[in-house]
């Protein structure tokens, strides 16, 4: 949620900001805003409602020719105050002398605005305002910038969550920034110095990146990083190189990023096998092995389509590994923790390991002692450092809100561990080699996929996913990727449940999808479509060939005996190719749907 980017150098920042503020959309946004100060020493700050393209065009008509060597910028997704121009940031102090943008959420905001700032006029609803509004108070008591800034931040009550970026007009070449649970990296490089919450904005400046800890403060100029901890304390940390390619986050040549990252999935398979097996053996670090196998339950944490890969990933430790294991809703879970056994293991899933939530439950766990895996496609992310042991997703950069090719990665690492734990799956390798290149043969066979979306969906207002067993678990994530970016009403659940209510919402020609790859369960999720075609449902079918029927829609490469477990990943790619094929006929930002963000880094 929101993005940050912050520049100070010797080029013009105003260019390097709005280029990292279009690098940081995928992250779900309403607003823009940015502030460059001149070199003719003016402050230039316009904001937006709506796309960066908005904000761009604002800026060529208000401030087309300004040039500056320093500027922050900030895309916000609305929490506190609706969408608008008085609302996004940066927001300014009644002096007019600091700037500053934030990500998070500030529980005690109207507390401190009573208490501190009864007489200062607010421009904005927001509670990021009260931050400023604080450092120019502190300012004016004769309090020095940092000093200031230090003492706004020790006001804020324990569950706050803040990602700070702040300017001073009167020294403007030096960038004040602040994290606790929320994401915040230092870009460093010959020529200029970068804070922004994503790496992925700043890659054609540098690579390379000093962390920032919960409570940490860091002053930043062109040609220095100085860092503080909680109590002041100055203190060195050498920066970390990130060994991405800056084009693994453009698009190429595909229309939206969602496409593309639908078509890596079977390269990232690929990945994935090549970094985790060794002469058909799945190479997991013993230490996690032994972590998990002294459990007496496994515990997977996760949200949203995270949360989906998680309750696959549990029929595999269950089948393979032979530990019990539940799945839980991060968001339930950190304030309504179940009765544990004596040895439980926590999983965290997350594309982003920036996930609110789910730091909330590992916070929770680890101060009572219990061991912890996370896995996320981004290393040195929150979760990845704090808990005891991480493992990578290799899915590379996934821009698109709706997440794809992080699904398909976060079930395959799991089955990968789930067969390590097991120590006698023989030819895995060889399998998943096969299955990668099923899914680059599904992938293939988009036209047929965006035929039937063209046929069935574009036009409906309501439709369902039904399936048994495993096929059950993926239609919960078929439903979410076509809701989220296609806005329909949209249901997945088990067949067998149809007739305990749902089917009272069949109407003439509404969509009832079947996935059907289960050979024990295929013939009574074809009765239960039978059902709905009764009552003027247009039923259709996603089937595995080796169960198929003459007329069935999408016919995915066969699967038998033990390789029908690995149906989730290919049936994962038409789900993805309905939903995304269904919001492009609608006309819809495939990549950007409304009132979404990527990383949801508050609760």
């Amino acid at each position: 949620m929101c993005g940050i980017i912050g520049y100070t150098g010797v080029n013009n920042a105003l260019p390097f900001l709005l280029s990292g503020l279009e690098r940081l959309e995928y992250r779900g946004y309403d607003s823009a805003g940015v502030y460059v100060h001149t070199d003719d020493d003016k402050d230039v700050l316009v904001k937006s409602k709506g796309r960066v393209k908005d904000l761009e065009d604002k800026v060529e008509k208000e401030a087309e020719h300004i040039s500056g060597k320093s500027g922050i910028a900030h895309t916000r997704w609305a929490t506190h105050g609706a969408p608008s121009v008085e609302n996004a940031h940066p927001h300014v102090s009644a002096d007019g002398r600091f700037y500053l943008v934030h990500n998070g959420v500030i529980e005690n905001y109207l507390q401190l605005k009573s208490e501190y700032l009864s007489d200062v006029a607010f421009k904005s609803q927001t509670d990021t305002e009260v931050a400023v509004q604080l450092v120019g108070k502190f300012s004016d008591q004769g309090m020095d910038t940092l000093s200031a800034f230090r003492k706004m931040i020790s006001l804020l009550d324990e569950n706050s969550a803040y990602a700070f970026l702040m300017m001073d007009a009167e020294d403007p070449d030096l960038l004040y920034t602040a994290k606790s649970k929320s994401p915040l990296l230092v870009g460093v490089s010959k020529d200029a110095n970068v804070v922004t919450s994503d790496a992925s904005a700043v890659l054609k400046l540098t690579k390379d990146f000093i962390e920032l800890h919960d409570g940490e403060i860091a002053v930043v100029s062109k040609t220095d990083v100085s860092l503080y901890d909680a109590e002041g304390n100055k203190f060195t940390r050498e920066p970390f190189h990130l060994n991405i390619d800056p084009a693994a986050a453009d698009k190429g040549a595909y229309p939206f990023f969602m496409l593309k990252e639908i078509d890596e999935q079977a390269s990232v398979a690929r990945k994935l096998i090549q970094h985790y097996f060794d002469n058909d053996l799945p190479k997991i670090d013993t230490n996690i092995l032994d972590a998990i196998k002294k459990s007496d339950r496994i515990y997977i944490i996760a949200a949203g389509t995270s949360y989906h890969a998680g309750l696959i990933g549990r029929r595999f430790f269950e089948k393979w590994a032979g530990i019990p294991t539940e799945v839980h809703v991060a968001s339930e879970f950190a304030y309504d923790q179940p009765l544990l056994p004596k040895k439980p293991f926590f999983i965290f899933i997350s594309q982003s390991g920036e996930t609110a939530d789910s730091r909330q439950v590992l916070e929770l766990i680890k101060s009572e002692g219990y061991p912890s895996l996370t896995l996320s496609n981004v290393t040195n992310s929150t979760l990845t450092r704090e808990a005891d042991y991480s493992l990578p997703l290799l899915a590379g950069p996934e821009i698109a809100v709706a997440s794809t090719k992080a699904y398909t990665a976060q079930i395959i690492t799991q089955i990968i561990i789930a067969a390590a734990l097991n120590g006698k799956k023989a030819h895995l390798e060889e399998q998943l080699s096969h299955l990668a290149v099923m899914m680059q043969s599904v992938i293939d066979g988009k036209e047929k996929i965006k035929e039937i979306a063209n046929r069935y969906l574009v036009e409906a207002g309501r439709a369902f996913y039904i399936g048994r067993g495993v096929d059950a678990d993926v239609t919960l994530e078929a439903a979410l990727k076509l809701k989220e970016i296609s806005y329909t009403l949209v249901e997945g659940f088990a067949a067998g449940e149809l007739k305990h209510g749902t089917i009272s919402l069949i109407e003439q020609n509404t969509p009832v999808i079947g996935l059907i790859s289960q050979a024990k369960t295929a013939g009574l999720t074809r009765s239960n479509l039978e059902e709905t075609k009764a009552r003027g449902a247009k039923a259709i079918t996603i089937v595995t060939k080796n169960l198929a029927h003459s007329g069935d829609d999408i016919i995915l490469p066969e699967l038998k005996d033990e390789m029908e477990m690995f149906s989730p990943i290919l049936e994962a790619i038409p789900i993805q190719l309905l939903a995304y094929y269904t919001s492009l006929g609608r006309k819809l930002d495939v990549d950007h749907p409304r009132n979404l963000a990527k990383s949801v880094t508050v609760q």
